[in-house]
């Protein structure tokens, strides 16, 4: 029987996770993962009780979709929470933060520098995505050692084909 490695299985995790988005413009999932046990998602979106982005909770996300501000421009200004953001403080809520240390950190794209001094600091040692970012982190993960692994998305598309099918047909799509 054929299953996805853990690093494609926790990545689907971070696929699912970002159809909870509610961002204009991107829509990034983030799971953090700890001895192969997922313990904490994340998406972006705004925080809780602000009105959601797609609703004009974020006005420079509708500025983007107008074509007045470029991608990565006037990020202190948006109101949206990063999914890596959301997952590190979900660790916090709910009293797991110390399982951090040495944690791998999945996320659809390189996370930006300020989620990247997050996960830095929260001592995730690896972060594994998919694409990278315009205003990513990377060379900041690197001076800190964090390993930083992308995946070829070709690689969930076989997963992804049979998450719809029946438990039987799916079997033996994988199988095969």
């Amino acid at each position: 029987m054929l299953r996805p490695d853990w690093d494609t299985y926790f990545m689907l995790q971070a696929e699912i996770a970002k159809l909870r988005s509610n961002c204009l413009t991107r829509h990034i999932g983030a799971v953090i993962v700890k001895d192969n046990r997922q313990i904490a998602t994340g998406y972006n979106g705004t925080p809780p009780g602000i009105r959601n982005c797609f609703e004009g909770g974020c006005p420079r996300c509708a500025a983007r979709v107008r074509g007045e501000i470029k991608s990565g421009d006037s990020l202190d200004r948006c109101m949206c929470t990063h999914a890596e953001a959301n997952a590190i403080m979900q660790c916090a809520m709910f009293g797991n933060a110390g399982s951090t240390k040495g944690a791998t950190l999945y996320s659809s794209f390189a996370p930006c520098i300020e989620c990247s001094k997050m996960a830095i600091s929260v001592g995730i040692s690896r972060i594994v995505v998919i694409a990278d970012y315009p205003e990513d982190g990377t060379s900041l993960l690197k001076e800190a050692g964090v390993k930083l692994d992308k995946i070829d998305p070709a690689k969930l598309q076989p997963w992804l084909s049979i998450i719809t099918q029946d438990p039987e047909t799916s079997a033996r799509a994988v199988s095969k």
